[in-house]
């Protein structure tokens, strides 16, 4: 099977059109790169909704005209959409070939039947109008890649290729591989599918064959057994991968092949002692992110997802939740080949809309348009397509129907809402005018048996925001294993009258209790946090225009509370210390800075966050204190400082009493220049590579400023171009199309886009009153 990224050479109509003045010459187009994303190039305003981060939707149209290198009328071709938001419908040659509302999704169309020799048209609609369709930015647009797939009549089907492990030890490993193919001819043809499966030096561990005749216009099918000793097993420590070779062959001429990456691991979870994998108990510590990166909207690069995906792995991440829809395709195999556990997610909604909001998170009116309008036609189909895009990865541990489709009231209730110790989001109680609760199991039994339809190896499940509602249906039931979202006060009980279920947390606050509540319960598993990463969207009031709830910002910089969570799950020695103005912030892990300003004698508030045994703090050489490294749930460690100029210096101290790790801030001068960081020096000809540029507002010694802004001009020449520019800030409006942007807090991101072209790459970094920066690549 050929397939190559298919992004080049497309051109973008902004606004409504009938099908045949896009396909004149009557319309303005403008070139664009695909991935493209039209919601990010704004502009902000509060016309649009906060859940969509305040930024427009509407109606847009792609047109490529192209030629097919070494057409060949016997082969098929088909065009492969990693996904369009939303309401896509795709034309080739004048002729309509289908569409899809679930922008989340892949789409793929045959394109054989209507293909020319010379010429070729295909034109997009997209129709996002109903810009506040939900609770977190969606971008629109070809915002995924786009392939072109070509193969001869007979083919492997699309996702025809399921590897299964039914057996995995240490000592040996079984596989099943089941093989779906299609005849486009007219004759029944004899084929041989070979089997190959290779280690990481390239050598075979185990084949297999076998004949097929394949039939036309009917289902043509093969499974095969595998058996290999002394597997190397995937985990997140040790992520192993095979390759994986398929080879459809007439005599010694290969027709089409199939190749993936693999890997052997064994899991399951248990009610009473949580989560095993590869025989070994271990806790899941999750996050949970969006599919946008700030300036880049959700037209995000693999590149940009592996740097925030290292950021993880720096963290002490071994697990993600992927909030609340299918994400890119590349994320999955970053997953594997970086070592994350998955819990992949198909909806946040399913047949009632839940509300978005306009004005503000929980303020005003809110709108209910969304995907609950496709859902009955499509949501058995999307929740499958979702399943066999991505069942080969091993790093996928659970498929969830669902996030939160049970929020009391939004829109079902149930009388128990009158009832007895309910969270604050039970609102007024039970509400008869609303669904009944009772319809949730219907529909996660629909959408269970047809997520095992297609894959049995991996337990259903769904977030649960209402477990107290939810436990008086069938809901829970249904479900092989059940998240709790925000629960932790409902784990003992429930555990102790549901003994049989296995609960874990879907989603998690950042409070020490919540992840107290995993380590000190055998039977859970997991806290996937709210959030990793901020992201456009589910905002506060005007003129914030995206959520602040990851410990990471919109730039992909750790923020301080990052630093408390790696002393959590890192077990690196590591020492950090951050600034408040007052016990309280210190206490609640609010308004904490990593910057040493302030008036002399002004009264600070220092903390540090560690997983040493002790930390001792100094301000200019002077020891103010050694304390143990104790957190509790009211109260951080803390030294109270009055402000003076200097450094301010912590160690951390193991049980040895050697210093193991240390962290140091310093009061900063005057703003006098740039700092610049990058991830690379060099590109790799004919590839288009991703630059991270990384700009910090220092004095003259270095030292960052957080406190005295500046606009930066980001200035391009040679065969690259600037992607976005990011500072972090929530509430920024400048737009995001521009090439200067100010710093927030010192910092600022650039994304650089090579050609590939064997060139240099000279960047101009200039900011008022600063000598100009050049870096050359």
């Amino acid at each position: 099977m050929g397939k190559e990224k298919f992004n080049d050479a497309w051109t973008f109509h902004k606004g409504d059109l009938s099908i045949e003045r896009a396909t004149s010459d009557q319309v303005s187009w403008r070139p664009v790169n695909v991935p493209h994303d039209w919601s990010v190039e704004g502009p902000f305003s509060s016309e649009w909704a906060s859940g969509t981060g305040f930024l427009p939707g509407g109606i847009g149209w792609y047109r490529k005209d192209f030629n097919l290198k070494d057409y060949d009328k016997n082969k098929r071709y088909a065009v492969y959409f990693d996904g369009i938001y939303k309401n896509s419908e795709v034309w080739i040659n004048g002729h309509y070939l289908g569409k899809r509302p679930n922008g989340f999704i892949p789409i793929q169309y045959d394109l054989t039947p209507f293909l020319q020799a010379d010429n070729n048209l295909i034109i997009v609609k997209a129709n996002h109008t109903d810009y506040a369709d939900s609770r977190y930015y969606t971008g629109s647009g070809l915002y995924r890649n786009v392939y072109l797939i070509t193969q001869e009549e007979h083919h492997f089907s699309k996702w025809g290729v399921f590897f299964q492990t039914p057996e995995v030890s240490k000592e040996r490993a079984t596989a099943k591989v089941s093989v779906e193919l299609e005849n486009h001819g007219k004759e029944i043809s004899k084929k041989t599918v070979q089997i190959y499966l290779k280690d990481n030096d390239g050598n075979s561990v185990a084949t297999s064959k076998q004949d097929i005749s394949l039939r036309p216009g009917k289902e043509n099918y093969l499974e095969f057994d595998l058996e290999i000793n002394d597997p190397k097993l995937w985990s997140p420590g040790s992520p192993y991968l095979y390759d994986l070779e398929v080879n459809l062959v007439e005599g010694s001429t290969e027709v089409d092949a199939w190749n993936e990456k693999v890997g052997f691991r064994d899991f399951h979870f248990d009610a009473d002692r949580g989560f095993f994998l590869n025989g070994e108990n271990m806790l899941l510590k999750g996050v949970c992110f969006h599919h946008d990166a700030g300036a880049l909207g959700a037209a995000v690069p693999k590149e940009v997802w592996e740097k925030r995906m290292e950021t993880l792995k720096e963290l002490g991440v071994n697990a993600i939740r992927m909030a609340h829809y299918p994400h890119q395709d590349f994320i999955y195999e970053l997953a594997d080949e970086m070592g994350f556990l998955v819990q992949e997610e198909a909806f946040d909604e399913w047949e009632y809309g839940k509300n978005k909001w306009i004005e503000g998170w929980n303020v005003g009116t809110p709108g209910n348009e969304g995907y609950h309008e496709a859902f009955s036609e499509w949501g058995v189909k999307d929740v499958q397509d979702m399943v066999r895009r991505t069942r080969n990865r091993p790093s996928i541990i659970m498929w969830s129907i669902g996030n939160e489709i049970d929020y009391p009231n939004d829109p079902y209730s149930h009388p128990v809402l009158d009832e007895g110790r309910n969270p604050q989001i039970y609102g007024k109680g039970f509400n008869k005018e609303n669904p009944p609760a009772s319809h949730l199991a219907k529909l996660a039994n629909e959408l269970a048996n047809a997520v095992k339809m297609y894959d049995t190896t991996r337990p259903v499940t769904a977030a649960l925001a209402g477990v107290t509602m939810s436990n008086h249906t069938l809901y829970p039931s249904v479900l092989d294993i059940v998240g709790y979202n925000y629960q932790e006060y409902r784990y003992e009980e429930d555990h102790k009258e549901f003994p049989e279920r296995v609960i874990y947390g879907s989603e998690n606050g950042d409070a020490l209790d919540a992840w107290l509540a995993v380590v000190n319960n055998d039977f859970i598993s997991s806290q996937f946090l709210w959030t990793a990463f901020d992201f456009l969207g589910e905002a506060r009031e005007w003129p914030v225009r995206s959520s602040g709830a990851g410990i990471i910002d919109l730039a992909g910089q750790p923020k301080p509370d990052f630093y408390f969570r790696k002393s959590l799950w890192n077990n690196q020695p590591m020492v950090y210390i951050g600034v408040a103005n007052s016990e309280r912030d210190v206490n609640r892990r609010s308004n904490i800075e990593e910057a040493w300003i302030g008036e002399e004698g002004q009264t600070k508030w220092i903390t540090a966050y560690t997983n040493t045994e002790e930390v001792e703090l100094f301000l200019n050489g002077e020891s103010l204190g050694r304390k143990e490294a104790v957190y509790q749930n009211d109260k951080m460690i803390a030294w109270e400082v009055p402000f003076s100029p200097g450094e301010l210096l912590v160690k951390g101290y193991d049980k040895n009493d050697s210093i193991v790790s240390e962290y140091k801030l310093v009061t900063p001068g005057t703003a006098t220049d740039l700092q610049i960081q990058t991830d690379k020096r060099s590109s790799s000809e004919g590839i288009e590579e991703i630059i991270h540029l990384d700009i910090l507002l220092t004095d003259k010694e270095g030292n960052r400023i957080t406190d005295d802004d500046r606009e930066v001009s980001i200035e391009v020449e040679g065969p690259a171009k600037l992607l976005g520019l990011e500072s972090g800030d929530l509430s920024s409006h400048e737009s995001y199309q521009a090439k200067e942007r100010n710093t927030y807090k010192g910092q600022l991101r650039a994304y650089i886009e090579t050609t590939g072209e064997a060139k240099e790459v000279n960047i101009k970094i200039s900011s008022p009153g600063i000598p100009e920066k050049e870096i050359s690549f």
